[in-house]
């Protein structure tokens, strides 16, 4: 393990992500960072207003706020970092729970499964998700964001729930399997004793790679203004707005096109801080590979 490079850089990658993830909101700097002002009188005289460019001060810039965006990014690491799991966690305890129900041969499910294995594969999951989440009974849901990680997490459980079930059946043609088979092991045992262990491995694998892909979509959808931390706020009779409640980095994306052309900066850190997310779970994913493929070689 320890020659693997793959692993060796993605395990400093993911040092460094926790690290900003769970230590730097302690520091004073990045605390005082998040008090953001509007307006900036200058010593020259005059002012500017927020979001300011990088600068000795701020080197990454500021927010619409006029928040620190080194702040603002470090701050809201952990809201990222707990949706894109959630999501992808959810999503491969489903698909397991259905695809090992399938290889024994439901019909109803292995049906369930060829009809979103199709449907999904047909069209990017981000266009099922900016159609699902933008429902008008989902959009104003007290719930919400719970909602809101299930739907992205079950759109692609099928493909998870039909990789679980090949490899079920791969594994059934084994001889040790038909001896279980004819001593009577139940189901459930088999499961537990001989299936999961021998797909742990490529479980691992492609649950990292599926962190990095799940961080992928997320910002894709806050590119299109989807966000799953939003709730709706009335503001006056007949009359409300739907407001962000996480300053996680989908959100950031969010007035992109907008920002580009004045704010390019609030964009461009808050993508590059996704990309380096989805680079430090797919290069662990690739090591993780790379190390089972030499055990079975």
């Amino acid at each position: 393990m320890f020659d693997n490079t793959y692993i060796k850089v993605g395990g400093i990658m993911l040092f460094m992500l926790l690290l900003i993830t769970f230590v730097l909101p302690f520091f004073p700097f990045i605390q005082e960072g998040m008090e953001g002002g509007r307006v900036k009188f200058l010593e020259e005289g005059g002012a500017i207003t927020a979001p300011y460019p990088p600068s000795d001060e701020m080197p990454l810039g500021s927010d619409r706020e006029g928040r620190n965006l080194a702040s603002v990014l470090v701050m809201g690491a952990k809201d990222t970092l707990l949706i894109i799991t959630l999501i992808t966690f959810i999503r491969y305890v489903v698909g397991l729970f259905l695809g090992v129900i399938a290889s024994f041969g439901n019909r109803i499910i292995n049906s369930m499964l060829d009809t979103f294995d199709q449907m999904f594969a047909s069209l990017p999951v981000v266009f099922f998700g900016i159609l699902l989440l933008n429902l008008p009974f989902i959009l104003f849901l007290d719930n919400r964001f719970i909602v809101a990680i299930v739907i992205i997490a079950v759109i692609e459980s099928g493909r998870v729930a039909v990789s679980t079930k090949d490899q079920i059946l791969s594994i059934k043609k084994e001889p040790y399997i038909d001896a279980a088979i004819t001593v009577g092991v139940s189901p459930l045992t088999m499961t537990k004793n001989y299936f999961l262990p021998n797909m742990l491995p490529n479980l691992a694998v492609h649950f990292f790679y599926d962190l990095g892909r799940v961080a992928l979509i997320i910002g894709q959808l806050g590119i299109f203004s989807v966000f799953v931390t939003q709730e709706f706020i009335q503001i006056d009779a007949g009359y409300g707005k739907i407001i962000n409640t996480s300053d996680n980095w989908a959100t950031l994306l969010g007035e992109a096109k907008k920002d580009i052309y004045t704010s390019y900066w609030i964009p461009l850190f808050a993508a590059l801080a996704i990309l380096y997310v989805i680079f430090t779970f797919n290069i662990i994913g690739e090591g993780l590979r790379r190390i089972f493929e030499r055990k079975h070689a």
